[in-house]
């Protein structure tokens, strides 16, 4: 009888246990989402006015965009702001000497598990690269680049073509040609600085959902890449054509 009060007691104990941990776990994600939540919040007032006209415009040094110069006034490694219609990707990103900074730090440069979108290192800021890579965090909520898994959609992607990212003197209109999912030592294509015939032959085999905006090989483009979890180092990437 002793024997089985102490097992019954050892059982409440571990039973205590795991739901003191669930419950702490289910607070940290919670209270990450609230942090993200708070300083994206406080960032909205940076972001410009949007593009109304769907047609690709050339980026032009008359444009001024105070909103981005004050943003990169408060936060000196901010580029610019990015923007996907219909989903909540409406965000600025940043740039620093390394792919990890800002991996998990907001753009105060505090710890966040959010991160914060941040350009590939070795692209130019001024998306003059053939290929520039935006990175961010697939957050289950939704939040960063967590509804980028929209596109993979074929209605959704038919009928979201455009973005839009602003910078201090330059608006640049993204339009979308691929959604793709794969792992990144089968990738390599996508990272190439310059994207030729083999960087779209792999795209067209292996996109899941393709437009054809007749690329060339001199055409810029935007890479926004994050994590998936559909098999182990899973990466969803969205393509898009810069103008």
């Amino acid at each position: 009888m002793k024997k089985t009060r102490i097992f019954a007691y050892v059982l409440v104990v571990c039973f205590l246990a795991v739901m003191a941990f669930s419950g702490y776990q289910l607070w940290k994600i919670n209270t990450n989402y609230a942090d993200e939540a708070k300083i994206h919040n406080a960032v909205m007032e940076y972001k410009p006015d949007e593009i109304t006209n769907p047609d690709p415009v050339p980026a032009i040094t008359e444009i001024v965009n105070q909103k981005i110069i004050d943003l990169q006034a408060e936060y000196p490694d901010a580029v610019g702001w990015l923007t996907i219609p219909n989903t909540k990707i409406d965000y600025p990103f940043v740039w620093y000497n390394d792919n990890d900074y800002y991996l998990y730090r907001d753009i105060n440069g505090a710890y966040a598990a959010a991160g914060s979108l941040f350009i590939d290192y070795r692209c130019d800021k001024d998306f003059s690269d053939q290929n520039t890579i935006i990175y961010g965090h697939h957050m289950r909520n939704g939040s960063m680049f967590g509804t980028l898994k929209a596109f993979d959609n074929q209605e959704f992607f038919n009928e979201n073509k455009t973005g839009s990212i602003y910078l201090p003197y330059a608006n640049l209109t993204l339009e979308f040609f691929a959604y793709m999912v794969i792992n990144p030592n089968e990738g390599k294509e996508l990272h190439d600085p310059m994207p030729g015939d083999a960087y779209y032959d792999y795209v067209k085999q292996n996109a899941r959902y393709y437009r054809d905006l007749g690329l060339a090989e001199g055409d810029k483009i935007v890479t926004l890449s994050s994590c998936a979890y559909e098999f182990d180092d899973a990466r969803m990437i969205l393509l898009a054509k810069c103008s």
